[in-house]
C-alpha cells in the first residue's frame, strides 16, 4: 500500500474513531490469527491508554446482547448473588448493565488506563496479570475487549483462574475482532470460525464452548457469543 493511500486511509479513520468505527482490510490472505508486534510493553499500553481515552464517550456494548448473556448466566448458574467481571470495560457501561439486568449481582470493571478510576465499580488493571484476591472468585468474567490483547493465550489462562469451577467466561465476537482488523490499537485478531479450535489448542478438555450468534443493538451488524465454560481448569 503505498503512502498517498495509507495518508488518506488515516486521515479517514480519525473521522471514523469519533463514531466508533474504523476501516479495515479484507482478509484475502488466508490467515486465521493474527497479533499485531509491539516494540516493548510499554509502546503496547501507551497506545491502549490512548484509544481509550480517545473513545471513551463510546461503547461497544449494547443492551440487547448484554441481556441476552444475563439471561443465560441467571439459567444457568443457580446462584442467588452472581459476581462478574469485566474486562476492558472503558467508562463501566458493561458493568452497570449486568448489575440491572442480574438481580443482587456484584459486578466489577477492569481497564488499564487511569480513566477507570472516573467510573463506578472500575479498577485500573492489566487484564494479563493475576491479582491474588480475584483468584476462584467470579461466577462470569465477560469481554469484548480481547482483541485489545498481546498475547490472548495469557489474557484467557488468567481469566479461567479468576472464575469458579463450572463458571463462564463470555467472549463477543464480531467483524471487528477478526483477522483484518489487527492493528495497533487492537493486537489480536482471529476468525469467529477458527476460534473454538484455537481454544480447544490452548485449553483442550479443560473446557467446553456454547455458540450463540446475536445481533448488536447499537451497530445493527452481528456479533459471535462464546460461552466458555470452566472443566477442570
Amino acid at each position: 500500500m503505498n503512502k498517498f493511500i495509507i495518508n488518506i486511509k488515516n486521515s479517514i479513520n480519525k473521522i471514523f474513531f469519533k463514531f466508533g468505527y474504523r476501516i479495515s482490510k479484507i482478509n484475502n490472505t488466508g490467515e486465521l490469527v493474527k497479533i499485531h508486534k509491539y516494540k516493548n510493553y510499554e509502546e503496547y499500553k501507551e497506545t491502549q491508554i490512548h484509544y481509550n481515552k480517545l473513545k471513551l464517550d463510546k461503547v461497544w456494548a449494547d443492551k440487547d446482547t448484554l441481556k441476552l448473556v444475563s439471561n443465560f448466566l441467571k439459567e444457568n448458574i443457580q446462584s442467588s448473588n452472581l459476581r462478574g467481571i469485566c474486562h476492558g470495560s472503558r467508562n463501566g457501561f458493561e458493568q452497570k448493565c449486568f448489575q440491572e439486568e442480574i438481580v443482587n449481582s456484584e459486578v466489577i470493571g477492569t481497564d488499564i488506563s487511569e480513566t477507570a478510576k472516573n467510573f463506578e465499580n472500575s479498577f485500573i488493571h492489566d487484564f494479563h496479570e493475576e491479582k491474588k484476591e480475584w483468584l476462584d472468585n467470579f461466577d462470569f468474567v465477560y469481554s469484548n475487549s480481547l482483541d485489545q490483547s498481546y498475547d490472548p493465550k495469557k489474557a484467557l489462562n488468567t481469566w479461567l483462574k479468576q472464575i469458579k469451577k463450572e463458571r463462564y467466561i463470555i467472549l463477543e465476537h464480531s467483524d471487528q475482532h477478526a483477522v483484518r482488523s489487527s492493528n495497533k490499537m487492537d493486537p489480536f485478531g482471529v476468525e469467529a470460525s477458527f476460534f473454538p479450535y484455537l481454544l480447544t489448542e490452548w485449553f483442550g478438555h479443560q473446557l467446553s464452548i456454547k455458540i450463540i450468534k446475536s445481533i448488536k443493538q447499537n451497530k445493527n451488524n452481528a456479533s459471535v457469543l462464546f460461552f466458555i465454560l470452566k472443566k477442570n481448569y
